[in-house]
């Protein structure tokens, strides 16, 4: 078997992406998306339908009235519930969707878009069992994730870089946390000088380790899914993990690898170990969140890469908005321009009825028969625009 097949067998493994063609392609248990993927996925040219027909559908929800804002601010969290709705279709588990990472520190505001983000999901008759909410493991996004737990809404704690971040998740009864181990070694190399660590020595290999023997050596319920990879190395190294989530990239690097795969994380052997238990409030998390450089800058700049990512996809919603409201502004004076010349309503329009300029005429009738259709009209009307000015 390969690399893949065999991780399959002691770990679920999680499509990182927001790709529906390659979701179909390794058939995951799961999948994730963040901002970055959806702003991708939004790009590519496969799934414009789906941009367009959100866009449209929230633009008739909020009426004639709301502002390209309101209708791109609302249509961000239908993007993102419409490309889960569709990954729910091929994936027989859960997806994992993002709350706005502006809100990060903001624990009601986490909780109410939560809320409507599931609230979404069941209106498109997606139970909430399928649905991980993603929060920033902030000290207030995790206690927004203890809120929603609470009420059924299960959460996925991303941006985890530090071993505080994941006890106070695992206190606070999160479903699952999403430690970032390729960004963790990002930072070791920068901060090192070093080019490279060998798998067992890897940074974020050792912290997600650390993660999962604390969990299963106390007893705690809260899955770990290892996320963030640079290299199948990394990967190998953390077989046996609750969950990975992996990009198609580095899932058809292992689907391309033969060889044997051992299994690295043990919850037995776990069990054995001679660990600490650490206890968990709000002053001891700041303390040990203000000491470990490395999580207090990642998660920083993690949110701020996540905000980026957003601001960017309202960039191309309202762009794309603007163009749909131009050709549908452009199809609606094309027919009222139709009319004014079609004098005898025969739906055909003959250079006899036409009134302006024979350049204008021949401009629209393509195909040169005498006649301009209301789809020559609409296929036109930009050069008739043009000629007319020029006239």
């Amino acid at each position: 078997m390969n690399l893949l097949e065999q991780l399959r067998q002691m770990t679920v493994v999680v499509a990182d992406t927001g790709d529906i063609l390659a979701i179909e392609k390794f058939t995951p248990r799961d999948a994730t998306t963040n901002p970055s993927l959806i702003t991708a996925a939004a790009q590519m040219k496969e799934y414009q339908p789906i941009v367009d027909e959100t866009l449209r559908k929230v633009k008739a929800d909020l009426g004639s009235g709301a502002t390209s804002r309101e209708i791109v601010s609302l249509a961000v969290d239908r993007l993102a519930v419409a490309f889960g709705l569709k990954i729910l279709q091929i994936i027989p588990g859960r997806v994992s969707t993002e709350v706005d990472a502006r809100l990060s520190y903001d624990t009601a505001a986490t909780v109410q878009k939560a809320r409507d983000l599931i609230a979404q999901y069941e209106a498109g008759g997606v139970g909430r069992d399928r649905v991980l909410i993603k929060i920033a493991s902030t000290w207030e996004g995790i206690r927004a994730a203890e809120i929603l737990e609470k009420e059924g809404i299960h959460c996925n704690l991303t941006l985890l870089f530090g071993f505080h971040q994941a006890i106070a998740c695992a206190e606070a009864g999160v479903t699952l946390i999403s430690p970032f181990v390729g960004r963790i070694l990002d930072w070791y190399k920068k901060k090192t000088g070093r080019a490279a660590y060998p798998g067992p020595e890897d940074p974020g290999v050792i912290s997600v380790t650390k993660i999962y023997n604390y969990y299963k050596k106390f007893g705690y319920p809260t899955e770990v899914m290892g996320a963030s990879f640079r290299n199948i190395g990394e990967i190998i190294e953390l077989a046996g993990c609750d969950l990975l989530t992996i990009s198609p990239a580095l899932l058809q690097e292992l689907q391309n690898t033969e060889g044997e795969l051992q299994r690295k994380l043990d919850p037995a052997i776990a069990a054995t170990l001679d660990i600490e238990k650490v206890a968990m409030d709000e002053a001891t998390f700041r303390k040990m969140h203000a000491a470990d450089e490395m999580a207090s800058e990642k998660l920083d700049e993690g949110i701020k890469g996540f905000t980026k990512a957003l601001e960017t996809l309202e960039g191309l919603l309202t762009q794309r908005l603007a163009r749909l409201e131009g050709a549908e502004t452009l199809t609606h004076a094309a027919e009222e321009l139709f009319h004014v010349y079609d004098l005898d309503g025969d739906g055909i329009i003959t250079r006899e009825e036409w009134l302006g300029t024979d350049a204008v005429f021949d401009a629209l009738d393509a195909n040169h028969d005498g006649k301009v259709t209301p789809e020559d009209m609409g296929a036109g009307l930009g050069v008739v625009l043009h000629l007319a000015k020029a006239n």
